[in-house]
């Protein structure tokens, strides 16, 4: 990778992504894009284009200016966002990923995509769930991911494109607020407990969901990216995962630095019931055999580093 394109720059994970990416490469090597440019780092601190990534002619353009060979295609809109405008969320998912692609092919670029454990449907065995295994998703982003999955997969076979990807499961940060996903609230409850020490969840008790810290999802995706491609035998969708946990096991370790924290319970229907459609726990032996995938964080570790950056941005507000 000399010189990388991110769309969805602005994003829960291209937010952090870019920036490690500059740090890595090189500021003027990393091209970050998205629909809106507020003043911030991502903006600042190297070059930034706005992209509709439904509008091929734009996206190919900014490519080609800046002669990429690398497209990292992160935009798109989330699960719980997806459901509630499907059609928006197939206009975007699959338009966008097919422009990516494209662009990608003209430049004979290496392609990253990520997919997600939303990719998996009621049907898919729930516990450590297999590499390669049943995949009928009952929500508009589980067929988005599926497609895309497969799609990926097409362009590679048929076009000999380098085409990489994980499934991700829910992801943590306390860079960038949630932004619509059924995983959100394992976000969310880290945020209340620093404003409020206390949290509604919105996701039932006992509900077990894998989740990751955001800098093993970053180091995941450079990780992949920079393996032996002669040793990838999956090469898209790699199942990953750091934890496999459920609110009250969160609480409980938030609890062990903010011991007057609450947890309390409103259940969303419509988030419970996709929830609910996936896995328990997955299993990341292909990645870890594949490319030596290891998250370093854990839910302890996680918590604790989390609550510290969260209260330092809090400091860092109020004065």
């Amino acid at each position: 990778m000399n010189k990388i394109l991110v769309t969805g720059a602005l994003g829960q994970i291209g937010s952090e992504l870019v920036m490690k990416l500059r740090e890595l490469y090189g500021s003027d090597n990393v091209v970050a894009t998205d629909i809106r440019k507020p003043d911030c780092k991502v903006v600042n601190s190297g070059p930034f284009e706005l992209l509709d990534v439904t509008d091929m002619k734009t996206f190919s353009k900014i490519a080609k200016k800046y002669t990429v060979d690398t497209v990292m295609h992160l935009a798109s809109l989330l699960s719980a966002n997806a459901e509630n405008n499907p059609l928006l969320a197939w206009n975007i998912n699959m338009g966008g990923l097919i422009n990516a692609l494209e662009v990608a092919r003209e430049l004979d670029a290496q392609f990253f995509t990520p997919s997600s454990i939303g990719a998996f449907g009621p049907n898919t065995p729930k516990d450590f769930t297999p590499q390669d295994t049943l995949q009928r998703p009952t929500t508009m982003y589980g067929v988005n991911k599926v497609s895309g999955e497969l799609l990926c997969d097409y362009y590679y076979k048929k076009f000999g494109l380098d085409t990489r990807g994980v499934r991700f499961p829910g992801l943590i940060s306390y860079v960038t607020p949630p932004g619509g996903g059924t995983t959100d609230y394992a976000v969310e409850v880290y945020y209340e407990a620093i404003k409020k020490q206390a949290y509604t969840s919105y996701i039932k008790k006992g509900t077990y969901m894998d989740m990751m810290y955001m800098p093993d999802a970053i180091n995941a995706i450079i990780q992949l990216m920079e393996a032996d491609a002669s040793k990838l035998v999956h090469r898209n969708a790699f199942n990953i995962t750091a934890m496999s946990i459920e609110p009250e096991q969160i609480a409980q370790e938030i609890k062990k630095h903010i011991p007057n924290f609450k947890l309390n319970y409103k259940v969303d229907p419509d988030r419970q019931s996709i929830a609910d459609s996936w896995p328990n726990a997955i299993d990341a032996s292909a990645a870890q055999q594949e490319w030596g995938f290891k998250a370093k964080y854990d839910l302890a570790s996680m918590t604790k580093d989390m609550l510290e950056k969260l209260s330092k941005n809090q400091v860092h507000k109020v004065s």
